[in-house]
């Protein structure tokens, strides 16, 4: 990766002292006002969002636009969408096929398109100033690859990403398995919004000073039984208290239509968390198992009931359930924060009106434990591999000029040292959150490794593949991967307020080049 033109940006932001980034380089600088203007004039807009649609087939177009979204009755959102809605169209594409996704800014800022968790050709990740130029307005840009990796993703802008996806700039996208088939399969999107936004944008977090004291981002934490627990500190950090409306598909609750079972159906539920907060959903009156994380299958999972389950920010888990038992049911959110009253889904059989449920998010329940989960075998790795690479990240956070940032072994990004590989090797990964209360959800861009061991104890259930691994305060985890994707990758923190703090470093192929040269009058801002 570049790390001149991202650190760049990065610092840009400490000196701005704003969230909104700077630029890639010195000619590509833009003032927080000048980014504020921009928002502004984007935002205005009489349009009304649509319901999300599903896109099929391998020739596909996404349009940027700005519109206004009502998340509940009476309040309505200026967004900037995919398709005039929130979340953006769903992308669906068959095992092996091709696809084709043109994307076209109506904006007045520049964007771009990242596929989370998808192993993408380098050139396709959708990083700007390192794979491409930002897409500016009025151009276009058609990323093109092959989709051969079954599973649940979803994309992105990567443009100025801690606001673009604030501002509704994301959608699924499913490669599908001809040979997994349910009869009802539904995508959540979760979420969490400012209800104090205004046509200028989500200006709370746009204006916010790093200096603010007393602010803790991740202040929001899941302890062993499930239950959310406050916790206080003296360190600077980001003020999540902005973020009220909490929603599911774009929705609070009350504007959520129930999703439609027929009894005997076998029930796929697709969740994403699309936000910068973990969330432990309870599946009522109903088993449930675990078929999938971060796209990748679970071996021989096994069925749970009154369990709850934690997603993290960029993380996707796909439950499966049997429409065994009549009536109308939640899905909801557990702890004890009023807010999460919106964070909640009906469940309705066909035929079936009334319920006998309700609402319970106090009751204490246990967390399914992802570590000791579904059937032991062999993976791809072990601790007593022998590993051409190993890295260990220590993240941390620091107080620098009144300034909160976000470190990697207590450097911030371009000073953090590169994961430098040939391609070809077995690399090692030891995370270690030193941070006193922030999570840190960590992303790799371009491949997936395995989980192999937690607070030094090796996974004893089935073999956990992902690309984003919530590390919480406290926790040591040991990870691997092959590095098999020439390119200059991102490895960053996916609360992308800590990544646009410093949060970041890069997965550094030694036997590759990139060949794309930055045009440095473009505002290029990868975070």
């Amino acid at each position: 990766m570049n790390k001149a033109l991202l650190g760049k940006t990065i610092l840009g932001i400490f000196v701005l002292g704003s969230i909104l980034a700077g630029c890639s380089t010195a000619k590509d600088v833009k003032s927080t006002a000048a980014l504020s203007k921009e928002t502004a004039s984007t935002a205005v807009s009489l349009k009304q969002t649509v319901k999300p649609t599903e896109l099929n087939g391998e020739l596909v177009t996404l349009t940027a636009e700005a519109s206004n979204l009502e998340v509940e009755k009476g309040t309505s959102l200026p967004v900037w969408t995919f398709n005039n809605s929130v979340p953006g169209p769903q992308i669906r594409i068959k095992k092996g096929k091709t696809v084709n996704i043109t994307v076209k800014n109506q904006l007045t800022v520049p964007l771009s398109l990242h596929i989370h968790g998808y192993p993408l050709p380098f050139k396709m990740d959708g990083v700007p100033g390192i794979t491409q130029n930002a897409i500016a307005p009025g151009k276009s840009f058609t990323y093109t690859f092959q989709a051969t990796v079954p599973g649940t993703y979803w994309y992105h802008s990567h443009q100025d990403s801690v606001n673009q996806i604030d501002k509704g700039l994301y959608g699924s996208f499913v490669v599908e398995d001809d040979l997994v088939k349910a009869d009802r399969d539904y995508t959540l999107m979760l979420d969490e919004w400012m209800s104090s936004s205004s046509e200028s944008g989500h200006e709370g977090m746009m204006n916010m000073s790093m200096d603010m004291p007393g602010m803790d981002h991740s202040s929001t934490t899941t302890d062993s039984s499930g239950q959310s627990e406050q916790h206080t500190s003296t360190q600077p950090g980001h003020d999540m208290s902005m973020y009220d409306l909490y929603t599911i598909n774009g929705q609070t609750y009350n504007n959520l239509q129930p999703l439609q079972v027929t009894q005997g159906d076998t029930v796929r539920l697709r969740l994403i968390n699309a936000g910068y907060l973990s969330h432990s959903l309870h599946l009522h009156g109903h088993r449930y198992r675990i078929i999938a994380t971060d796209g990748n299958p679970v071996s021989d999972p096994k069925w749970v009931k009154d369990k709850l389950l934690s997603i993290a920010p960029g993380e996707r888990v796909d439950i499966e359930f049997q429409a065994d038992n009549p009536g109308t049911w939640y899905l909801e959110e557990h702890g004890s924060s009023p807010r999460i009253s919106n964070m909640k889904q009906r469940i309705q059989y066909t035929n079936e009106q009334g319920t006998n449920d309700q609402p319970d998010p106090l009751t204490k329940l246990p967390t399914v434990d992802l570590t000791n989960y579904g059937k032991s075998q062999k993976g791809r790795f072990s601790l007593n591999d022998v590993y051409d690479v190993s890295y260990t990240m220590n993240l941390g956070t620091r107080v620098q000029q009144g300034k909160q940032e976000y470190t990697i072994n207590n450097k911030v990004y371009p000073d953090t040292e590169p994961l430098s590989v040939q391609t070809g090797d077995k690399v090692k990964v030891r995370f270690v959150n030193t941070s006193a209360n922030d999570d840190h959800p960590m992303h790799l861009h371009g491949h997936t490794f395995q989980v192999l061991s937690k607070n030094g104890i090796p996974l004893k259930g089935s073999p956990v593949y992902k690309d984003t691994l919530n590390v919480k305060p406290g926790e040591e985890y040991i990870v691997a991967f092959t590095a098999n994707n020439p390119g200059d990758w991102m490895f960053h923190c996916h609360d992308l307020h800590h990544a646009s703090a410093g949060m970041v470093t890069d997965l550094k192929y030694n036997d590759f080049q990139n060949t794309f040269q930055p045009d440095p009058n473009l505002n290029n801002t990868p975070e």
